[in-house]
């Protein structure tokens, strides 16, 4: 349902707003808590059981839930202020929520590693949880390969993985073909008006 085109799964929340960078055009994708909890399984970051259970404490609690749909949109917002515009404070409301998560996580070891286990799920979960993985993303040592779609109005963001980075759209299919077409056509246009 949601877009998995930017390299990493917690990146992918950057992308749940259309033609970011067109104010006319611009489209929240994140309208209910129950797509926030949607996009958190298909990102990896909920099971389909924490979800069920989220989904009814949001049924019994409708305005906090509201309310943690709204913080996330400010998390997803910080980030991108952080990643793309640079401006350091934007991060005090990912490294807020990132300590409010692990306030009441405990260490856990699996196999060969740690990992923190957040606990139960709460309506706070999914804030957690993407919290974390925004820690985890702009700690990352290939965010050199960060670019935002060369689209006018696009503004989704990927991890350039192509061997001569050189990738300049979200999806070559989409935003690729639309610009290379109104390319052409200008080009055309130029000629004709040439002659």
């Amino acid at each position: 349902m949601f877009s998995r085109i930017s390299g990493d799964a917690v990146l992918d929340l950057l992308n749940t707003v259309e033609w970011r960078i067109n104010e006319s055009l611009r489209e929240e994708d994140l309208t209910t808590f129950d797509l926030v909890l949607q996009w958190c399984v298909e990102a990896g970051l909920l099971s389909s059981g924490e979800q069920g259970a989220c989904s009814r404490l949001a049924a019994q609690d409708p305005k906090t839930a509201e309310l943690e749909r709204e913080k996330i949109i400010g998390l997803r917002e910080a980030a991108y202020e952080v990643l793309f515009e640079h401006r350091p404070g934007a991060t005090a409301p990912i490294v807020d929520a990132y300590q409010e998560a692990l306030a009441g996580a405990t260490l856990s070891r699996t196999d060969f590693s740690w990992t923190w286990d957040l606990g139960t799920a709460t309506l706070m979960t999914p804030r957690h949880r993407i919290a974390v993985g925004l820690i985890d993303l702009l700690r990352r040592d290939d965010l050199d390969r960060l670019h935002q779609c060369e689209d006018d109005s696009c503004g989704w963001v990927y991890l350039d993985t192509s061997p001569r980075r050189n990738r300049r759209w979200c999806v070559a299919s989409d935003c690729g073909d639309r610009n290379r077409s109104r390319a052409y056509y200008a080009r055309q246009k130029a000629k004709a008006q040439a002659k």
